[in-house]
């Protein structure tokens, strides 16, 4: 294709659930691009193995979905976003299944599981744990019979277009010529994912590293609840080996946790035992693990039967015997890693954002859907339900609008120069150490601090113009890195998956309220802190 004739009506940037959702709906009116970084088949979608959760089965119903996900997110889910989640998200499995999707049955009905904090079993799971790898297929199939969607794969987008107070096109690499150019679009969809690279331990492939986060944040948009990460209580820990997920469905089938003295532990911590919510688990593992100074547990489901366990977990056991770890005989040894996002680019309950033509879905997005914790296996559903949403909203808000004439963008980028960044990779070794140590599952005032200093000068390397991925996406995560740890520096309060050591347990006067982050100008803080903030504003609203 002729850079000279690359346009769209509409652009979406990633093509996990939510992008291809929104591209499906998209390409109803209009042209739709959709841009992916590196291979299609590496989005956090297609690694999604414990399923989807919605309120099919006979037992269930909508209301008990709302109230179990509510309840997860601690107090800080908006309930608007919650009843569209759990009120259209049937309809969008329903839809999927129509389109060829083949969720797991047993005895000619589906058989749905169970996962921490839901009170009834909900989960959809496809081929026993490679639900997300099945969705993304039958939505890529999809996508494929549409001629109105052009997909651009090996595609990083580097920066968002605004002119005139609207975001209307994307500056891209061509990832194989390196090659910079712009994209001009009536309105652009974010799905890129979360940002789980910013950690050193987690379970998100190598490209989750926040691009869609940071280039909404450089633009203007709202960034909303950054200081919520979610930890993975069980992913396998290899001292060799990067973090690999075993699904919260390996505890809802009954395996069990022990310490290195072989205890079951969690009935210690929470009167559900392996089905606390996620946060608690967590850190009930970390506790674990510093009360024997072990670097891990072990995660139990042996007594669960050689062939029950090869049918419901296939991906699993596969992979645990890639590292000599036959999981129907052997404990798998599992610690905590970073997991997903509950905060992103702020929208409302139609996918938009706080810039005028830009929307966002999934998990770069922040709904209020999540709270301070996401119920288990909500967040393909979440892809699916706001992922058309964000497609008709942009839809109607670019339906009277002309292409975006950005002449004057191009002649910019084609006299603009790019930098070298020396020591990227050592940069981004170092960003991740310390984001784990100092801004992972325990936080202090004290590590909180160190962590924004050493960001605030990274900050200054990385505020370039780069021309390779590598260095784009360094830059990337220190800007999300930062305003996560700024906005847990903010909060001096526990709750959800935000813990504070020197706050524990503790919800002080506004612990409702969310955090709000802008770029360009100085952090506002409370009037009791000491420390000077630099590079984001931080706004507090008045209520929650």
């Amino acid at each position: 294709m002729s850079r000279s004739t690359l346009g769209a009506d509409f652009l979406v940037i990633g093509s996990g659930v939510a992008g291809l959702r929104a591209a499906l709906d998209l390409c109803r009116v209009g042209r739709v691009i959709v841009l992916t970084k590196g291979h299609p088949l590496q989005s956090n979608s297609i690694f999604a193995q414990g399923g989807v959760a919605v309120a099919l089965s006979e037992e269930d119903d909508v209301a008990i979905h709302l109230t179990d996900t509510v309840k997860a997110g601690c107090g800080l889910c908006r309930r608007d976003a919650v009843r569209v989640l759990v009120e259209e998200g049937p309809d969008r499995i329903q839809e999927l299944i129509r389109w060829g999707a083949k969720f797991d049955k047993t005895g000619g009905k589906f058989a749905f599981a169970r996962e921490a904090a839901h009170s009834r079993s909900r989960i959809l799971r496809a081929r026993g744990d490679a639900t997300g790898n099945e969705m993304v297929r039958v939505l890529m199939t999809q996508a494929a019979r549409q001629k109105r969607i052009v997909r651009l794969d090996y595609h990083f987008t580097v920066d968002l277009v605004v002119e005139e107070g609207r975001c209307c096109g994307a500056v891209v690499l061509d990832e194989h010529s390196g090659e910079h150019f712009i994209i001009p679009a009536k309105a652009v969809v974010l799905s890129t994912g979360g940002a789980g690279q910013i950690f050193a331990r987690t379970t998100n492939p190598p490209n989750a590293t926040g691009d869609g986060m940071a280039m909404a944040f450089r633009a203007g948009a709202e960034l909303q609840d950054m200081e919520f990460v979610q930890f993975h209580p069980t992913s396998l820990y290899l001292p060799s080996s990067p973090p690999f997920l075993l699904s919260e469905a390996m505890r809802g089938e009954g395996g069990q946790l022990r310490n290195n003295k072989g205890e079951a532990f969690m009935q210690r911590y929470h009167p559900l035992g392996v089905l606390a919510p996620r946060d608690i688990v967590a850190r009930a593992i970390w506790a674990e693990m510093a009360a024997t100074r072990a670097r891990h547990v072990y995660l139990d489901v042996t007594h669960l039967g050689s062939s029950f366990v090869k049918r419901r977990f296939p991906t699993i056991y596969a992979t645990c015997l890639r590292h000599d770890i036959d999981i129907t005989e052997e404990w798998i040894p599992v610690s905590p890693s970073a997991h997903y996002m509950m905060g992103g680019v702020a929208t409302d309950i139609n996918g938009a954002t706080t810039l005028p033509g830009l929307f966002a879905a999934g998990e770069v997005a922040c709904s209020g859907v999540h709270g301070a914790n996401r119920l288990a296996s909500n967040s393909l559903l979440e892809g699916l339900v706001f992922g058309m949403r964000a497609g008709t909203a942009a839809v109607a808000g670019a339906s009277r609008r002309s292409m975006p004439d950005l002449s004057h963008h191009v002649e910019r980028l084609r006299s603009g120069r790019f930098e070298r960044l020396e020591d990227a990779e050592k940069i981004r070794s170092s960003l991740r150490r310390t984001m784990w140590g100092q801004v992972g599952l325990v936080r202090s005032r004290e590590s909180l601090v160190r962590a924004t200093a050493q960001l605030a000068r990274w900050e200054q390397m990385v505020s370039r113009s780069f021309a390779g991925r590598a260095e784009l996406e360094v830059k990337n995560m220190v800007q999300v890195a930062h305003c996560v740890a700024e906005a847990a520096l903010w909060r001096e309060n526990s709750v959800g998956a935000h813990y504070r050591s020197d706050f524990p347990g503790t919800k002080r006067p506004g612990w409702k309220q969310h955090s709000q982050l802008y770029s360009g100008i100085r952090i506002t803080r409370r009037p009791d802190s000491k420390t000077q903030g630099r590079v984001v504003a931080l706004r507090i609203p008045k209520t929650g």
